[in-house]
């Protein structure tokens, strides 16, 4: 889908990036001024197999978020990160990726904490590693891939030390999952050949 103003076209490059993005800015308007939706999008503190609002909120916990300012810092990595990596591993994978990451975040998260969880920074995290994959070779792996991880850990670790409101743990998670997906897939997509 693209719109032409003159000469121009503006296209729709990143379908699932940008839907994210325009779900959240909608949830987020109505939140902010109209009602709340956080409560009924949040991953929930407990388990609670029967009530079709948990499975709800494991699914769209990315979808709410606290305030403009927890909106914005999210947006902007998933606008950097995400239409490269949904170019690079199409635009199903990616999505598929997104669902497991926020599942998995909002399932672990009502297992091991007291409190629900909203925002798609599992998701920024996920990303965040799974793009230090974009340039791997077959039997190596990317210092750039090593350094991020260590940092990204270590700083996650010291933060969570820290009396905030911060899911830590869903952030780690979230990049666990993108070093996961990017060894998995790096495995069975065919190599492109290098551009000299």
């Amino acid at each position: 889908m693209d719109l032409r103003i003159g000469t121009w076209k503006i296209s729709f490059n990143a379908p699932v990036i940008l839907t994210l993005v325009f779900i959240t800015l909608i949830v987020v308007i109505i939140s902010n001024y109209l009602v709340n939706l956080a409560p009924l999008f949040s991953a929930k503190a407990t388990v609670a197999l029967l009530a079709p609002t948990y499975y709800l909120g494991l699914l769209c916990h990315p979808l709410a978020h606290a305030n403009w300012t927890h909106w914005f810092g999210n947006i902007m990595f998933l606008l950097l990160l995400g239409p490269i990596l949904e170019e690079k591993y199409g635009s199903l994978r990616l999505l598929l990726m997104i669902v497991v990451t926020a599942v998995l975040t909002g399932l672990l998260n009502s297992l091991f904490f007291d409190a629900s969880l909203i925002g798609a920074s599992g998701i920024v995290f996920m990303l965040m590693i799974l793009i230090s994959f974009a340039n791997v070779k077959e039997k190596q792996i990317p210092l750039s891939f090593i350094l991020v991880v260590l940092i990204f850990l270590g700083q996650e670790i010291i933060a969570s030390f820290k009396p905030d409101h911060v899911s830590q743990f869903g952030h780690i998670i979230g990049g666990l999952c993108g070093g996961a997906f990017g060894f998995f897939l790096n495995k069975i997509l065919p190599k492109k050949a290098a551009i000299a």
